[in-house]
This record gives structure tokens, sequence and C-alpha cells, in this order.
């Protein structure tokens, strides 16, 4: 529990929340976690932590937690699970728990709670749901166990709560989170998960329950993404809320306050979870009651930046983020100053690394004006949002635009910028983005020349309607993102038979990580006219052909296509960072003019460039 993690929980208490329930806390050594709570020495973090929230008036609670069929060991030897079975994601097997094994994690929690009052919290929360290991015990998919633990798959889930209750005060909170729906065939369903509860009231095992849903069997309905609909987990965990007899918890995708109150207002459950919505903001619930919700930093649902990051194994991942605010993890660093002389800053380009630029420098007290060559903002995004399930990645720079408005930012579009306007300024930040290449280069065969490539258009032309319908075509992808397979959704609903042809070893393998991969394929699978060839290449585009060669060798396959539409990445658009550093003025370049990266990197480094001026 550092100071950082510290920090990010006050700024949501800071900004109303009521409860913080912690990260995962990892109650025994056969389950590495982000928290360890089979230690003594986590005493001292919980307990400042509890301190500091404390005096904020918010409540504190530990999630207890033993990941499981999804937990490795360090060692190297299997998860602990109830069965043999494989885990989901990696198809490692997993080692059936003896009963010594069952005792020693059931001490676990009992110690891990323990601590958990010793520090001053008010409660914890049992994880027993998405898959991990009290949720195994107590779903027909994973228990197939045959001694009285597969007999009674509740018992496990009981023998912990007790334990945890013999070791814990009476006035101590004791909860768990269990499942509406699993989400899969076989698992549980709201019937199964009313039945659960209800025995766990009946032994007095139980002072809440925080209703979930989905689990590593169907990865996208554990953190919906903006496929899913606002409130997509209530109807699976309202059955289970309505019959309740101790308080209720119910989440996903809630994203306002006035959402979340007609939930309670309806008696769906008696609390309700905004997680990613207060990472967004993390004053969303004292913005919304000071009369003002328009102001709250919208959460899009894009799992980019959070779940995104916290799967992603690469340089820069396995650390929460958020997409739209890049101030998370760094809540304990105090806020920009106001500027003791204000600046005349002009911003070029309305995309959303030009407009976190404005927000920031005008918030700090600049003079800001924000220029857009195009007759609306957005930059990219304004098309992204086009594709199919994907209208809400627009938000934030719709509230971006309306923000710098409120701030008193000049606003003009179709305004194209050059040396001589913006000598008029003290300061250029220049967020003119990137286009994609059209040149065919490709990451794998970056010397293979695409004969035809002129023939190609891009999945942004297809999105913005800027290419006739056909009847046929050839979507090519070398990036593995959604800009791609968004243009091959939107011509499937329009009627084409679409081949999506990629480099990878499987289609938009970006996706895995913020779980929207899983309903992308699906949908996609669901068009009879699509089918998908991976590990290939471009070769040659001639009017109604395209043809193919695999990476792993064998003949050319051609396909027939009326259009090529081909993603191979995108080009920074540098000209006018360019002709103004040559001018000799002062120029901050944000976004895709550095580096065209993903959402994240592009208001990050507006953010970066707004405190620069």
């Amino acid at each position: 529990m550092t100071e950082a993690l510290v920090a990010y929980h006050e700024a949501r208490a800071r900004g109303g929340v009521g409860s913080v329930f912690t990260e995962t806390c990892t109650v025994h050594p056969s389950s590495p976690g982000p928290l360890v709570a089979w230690r003594d020495d986590v005493v001292p973090g919980l307990s400042l932590l509890a301190d500091r929230l404390h005096t904020l008036d918010t409540c504190v609670f530990a999630q207890l937690w033993h990941g499981g069929i999804q937990a490795f060991p360090r060692d190297g030897s299997p998860a602990w699970a109830p069965s043999r079975l494989a885990d989901p994601i990696h198809g490692r097997i997993a080692q059936p728990m003896t009963q010594a094994m069952i005792d020693a994690v059931v001490e676990g929690f009992a110690a891990a709670a323990a601590r958990a009052e010793r520090a001053g919290l008010d409660g914890v929360e049992v994880h027993g749901a998405h898959s991990y290991l009290v949720h195994s015990f107590l779903s027909p998919l994973t228990n197939t166990r045959e001694d009285a633990y597969g007999a009674d798959r509740i018992r496990f889930a009981r023998e912990v709560l007790a334990a945890i209750r013999a070791s814990t005060s009476p006035s101590f909170a004791v909860g768990i989170r269990i499942v509406g729906s699993e989400g899969v065939e076989g698992g549980i369903e709201p019937p199964e998960a009313v039945r659960i509860l209800a025995a766990l009231e009946d032994d007095g095992l139980v002072d809440f329950v925080d209703v979930s849903m989905g689990g590593y069997h169907a990865l996208g309905k554990l953190i919906g993404a903006m496929h899913e609909p606002l409130g997509y987990e209530l109807p699976t965990s309202e059955p289970v809320t309505r019959g309740a007899r101790v308080p209720t918890i119910v989440t996903g995708r809630v994203t306002t306050l006035a959402q979340a109150e007609a939930i309670l207002a309806a008696g769906v459950a008696d609390l309700v979870s905004m997680v990613r919505a207060t990472i967004a903001d993390p004053t969303l619930v004292a913005t919304s009651l000071a009369g003002r919700p328009e102001g709250v930093r919208p959460c899009i649902g894009c799992n980019e930046g959070c779940v995104g990051r916290l799967f992603d194994l690469r340089p820069g991942g396995g650390r929460t983020g958020c997409s739209v605010n890049p101030d998370v993890g760094s809540e304990g660093e105090p806020p920009p100053a106001p500027v003791a002389v204000p600046r005349r800053v002009l911003v070029v380009g309305a995309g959303p690394a030009g407009l976190e630029a404005a927000w920031t420098a005008a918030r700090r007290g600049h003079e800001v004006a924000i220029h857009e060559a195009a007759e609306a903002p957005g930059g990219l995004l304004r098309v992204q949002r086009r594709a199919p399930h994907r209208d809400e990645i627009g938000r934030i720079s719709d509230w971006l635009w309306d923000e710098v408005g409120r701030l008193g930012v000049e606003r003009r579009l179709g305004s194209r910028v050059d040396a001589g306007l913006a000598r008029e300024f003290d300061a250029v930040v220049v967020a003119t983005g990137s286009l994609p290449r059209r040149d065919g280069v490709q990451r794998l065969r970056p010397a293979q020349a695409v004969v035809g490539i002129e023939r190609a258009v891009t999945p942004l032309e297809v999105l913005a309607g800027e290419v006739p319908a056909p009847r046929t075509a050839l979507v090519f992808d070398d990036c593995g993102n959604y800009e791609a397979v968004g243009a091959a959704e939107l011509l499937l609903e329009e009627g084409a038979d679409v081949c999506l042809a990629t480099s990878f070893d499987a289609v938009a393998p970006d996706l895995f990580r913020s779980f929207q991969h899983g309903a992308l394929v699906g949908r996609l699978g669901g068009y009879p006219g699509f089918r998908a060839v991976t590990r290939a290449v471009l070769v040659r585009i001639e009017p109604g052909r395209v043809t193919l060669r695999s990476l792993d060798g064998g003949a050319p396959v051609e396909v027939d296509a009326e259009l090529a539409v081909v993603m191979t990445g995108f080009e920074p658009q540098t000209a006018l960072v360019d002709e103004l550093l040559a001018a000799g003025l002062e120029v901050h370049p944000a976004g895709d003019v550095v580096a065209p990266l993903l959402l994240p990197h592009a208001i990050a480094s507006g953010r970066a460039a707004g405190l620069a001026v």
C-alpha cells in the first residue's frame, strides 16, 4: 500500500464517494496479487489508508481474494483450484486442492480479515466472483469434485466466511461479491445466485452482497466496454438483489450520478459501484451534487487506459491509468499552480490532444485560442466514432469542446494556421494529428512493395462515408487495433461481403487486453458474408481482386474484392511544426503529431503541452 495508492483512493474520497474498496488483497502465497494481505506488514499501509479516508467520512473495505485458476504461483507450480481444469485464458492445467490446501486458504482469509480490522478498516468483501477461487467452488462450471465440496458447492464459501466471522469482531462488516450470471452456458445464472445468497444469509454469514457479472469464460461481460449498454449487468443482478435480506451493491457501466440515483430510486439496490467513472473523474459525486453534472469528465468505456494498461505486459503497462484522465496515478502530486503572467496561447487542432492542451492552459489562466481546419471538432475521434458500437469514444472530445468554451477559449472551426497567424501568439501548441499511411509498407515485410497500392482506400474514408458501398471488400489490418475492424464491421452492416486479412495471429489482438475482443469477433462471425485470413501480407491490388500471401509460405491467395481497405499505420502531420520552428516560434507538439499512438497518449501529451506553455 504505497503513498501513491493511498493518494489515488483519497482523491475519490475527497470527491464525495461514500465507500472505497481496495484492489484485490491476496490471502495466500499460492495466489500472487497486487496487494498482499497474508503478511503482517500489510497492516501499516492499510492503517494509513483507513486514517486518511476516515477523516473524509469515507468507509474503507478490503477486498479479500484468492485467484484460484487465474493465479499462478511464482515457483511455477500449478494454480490451486477445486478441480483439474484448464484456465480459460492461457490453458494452464490447475491442480485440485487437497483438504490441507483448502484449510490453509480458509485460514488465510481469516487472518487477512483480522489484519484488516487491526488496521482500522470498516470491513472486508470476499471476492466470490469472476472465476476466482471462491467463485470456482460455487460454480457448476468449474467445481466437478466428488467429495463434500462438490456435493455442496457453497461449503467452501461458508467455511471462508465463518472463519472470517470467528477472527473478527461482531461490528466488523463482512460481505461477499457474487455473480448474478457467469454469462456462459453451464455457469451460474440468477436462480442459482439467489440460492447461494439465501444460504449464506440463513447462516448469518454476510452483512452485504455485491452482485456482478461474468468471469474469465466470458471476459467481455466482466468489465464491459462501450459495446455494452449502460447498466448492462442490472438484468442479471436485479433478480438477486430484489430478494436479498442484506444490503446490496450493483455495478456495470454506471457512469453518472443521475443513473446511479435512478437505480436506487427504483429499489434495485442499496448502493451503486462506480469504478471506471470515478477513475475518469474522481470528483464525479461532488461536481454532480454541486449542480454541474455536465462538468464531470466522462468515462467513455474504452477500457484502454484502465484495465487495458493493467493487462498490458509491454513497457509502460501493468499499472492502471485512464484514457481520458492523465492524472490517474499521480494524485499525490500538487496541482498545477495558476500562471503568474498569462500568455496568449494558440492551439492548432481540436482533436483530443489539442482540446486537452487548450483546457489545461485555460485552467491555468492563459488566454487561449483553438483553431481547427475541419468544420467540426474531434479530430480522428470524429470519424472513428462512426464505427458500429463506437460512438462513445467521441464523448471525450464533445466534453472538452464544451468545457473549453465555458473557460472562455476562443474556438475557430474551418481555420487553417500559418506562421503569420501564429506570430500573434506567445506560444503555439501544434496538435495537427496524423492520417493513415498510403505507402503500403507492412510491419513484417517492409521491403515488399504492394503492387497497385494506389487503388486502396483507408478505414477512415470508409467510416466517413467517402467511398461508394461495395458488394465485396478486402480489409487488411497491419495494426491490430480498432480502425480496420471498425471499417469492416460497418461494411458488413451495409451488406457487403468482407474478407478481413491481418498479419497478426488473430483478428485485432490489441483488443484482448481491453476486454473487447470476444464481443467484436462474435459480432463479426454473425455476419454471413464475413471471413478472416490471419498471418497474411498484401501482394497486389487489382480491379475486383486482391492477392495475399501467407507468412507461412504456400501459394498466393486471391480474394474477390471491389474495394480494398488498407490499414498499415498512421503518418504524423508535421508540416506546421516544421514551418513554425523554422520561423523561430515557441512550438509544443502534442498528440499524434509527436507519435501516432492510442488515445491515452494523445490526451496525456495534450496535458503536458498545456502545462509547458
